[in-house]
């Protein structure tokens, strides 16, 4: 009989039970979730401001129209009827069918940028703007001499009567400026349409641009 020592051959199957290490994964950051998209804003503010200028503008057409101003307020605006084939504050005068076509254009821009909006100054202030280009646009579709080429009522004259102290202008108008004039703001301001912040954006890439200067 042999008397070597016989040598166990190792158990791999014990080998395989041996639990592996652990690894630790680290979970990432959930992203920040965006902002609500804002159509139904910019169409609830477009379509209350133009029937405000519908309104308004129907109104004094029928009774102000071939009367005297109406001083208001102290006199701090007077009401008067003027019919306007220019753009905003009687501005181009003679290019009505050419501003009807810019008017129609900034109407479907709008349209087409306020799918992308989250952010509800954006879409205040692009409501604003679709409202006051809206409701000149109906003037000069509707209005005599129609075909594009209708004059937009303009019916409020601050300071003095006849446009002597500032411009003859209409709810459009207003609309217009304070809608372009909050954009303007908020992009001052580092807000963007989709609901962003540049200065956020700024902040996140100085990072990785430090990265790849390392």
């Amino acid at each position: 009989m042999s008397t070597e020592p016989s040598h166990s051959e190792p158990d791999t199957d014990a080998a395989a039970e041996v639990a592996p290490e652990t690894v630790q994964e680290t979970p990432e950051e959930p992203a920040t979730p965006l902002p609500k998209r804002r159509v139904g804003w910019v169409f609830a503010v477009a379509v209350v401001f133009w029937a405000i200028d519908l309104v308004t503008k129907n109104l004094v057409a029928a009774n102000l129209e071939g009367k005297e101003p109406v001083r208001i307020l102290g006199g701090l605006i007077y009401l008067q009827v003027i019919r306007n084939p220019g753009a905003a504050f009687s501005m181009a005068t003679g290019m009505t069918w050419v501003l009807a076509l810019v008017a129609l254009a900034v109407v479907v821009a709008i349209i087409w940028l306020s799918r992308r909006l989250r952010s509800i100054g954006w879409a205040i202030g692009l409501g604003l703007v679709l409202a006051g280009a809206t409701g000149n646009l109906t003037d000069r579709i509707f209005r005599a001499p129609g075909g594009l080429q209708g004059h937009v009522v303009d019916f409020i004259s601050a300071f003095a009567p006849n446009g002597k102290g500032f411009a003859i202008f209409n709810i459009a108008d207003s609309a217009i400026c304070v809608g372009g004039a909050l954009i303007v703001l908020l992009s001052l301001l580092g807000k963007d349409y989709d609901g962003t912040s540049t200065k956020d954006k700024k902040k996140a890439e100085a990072p990785e641009q430090q990265e790849e200067q390392a």
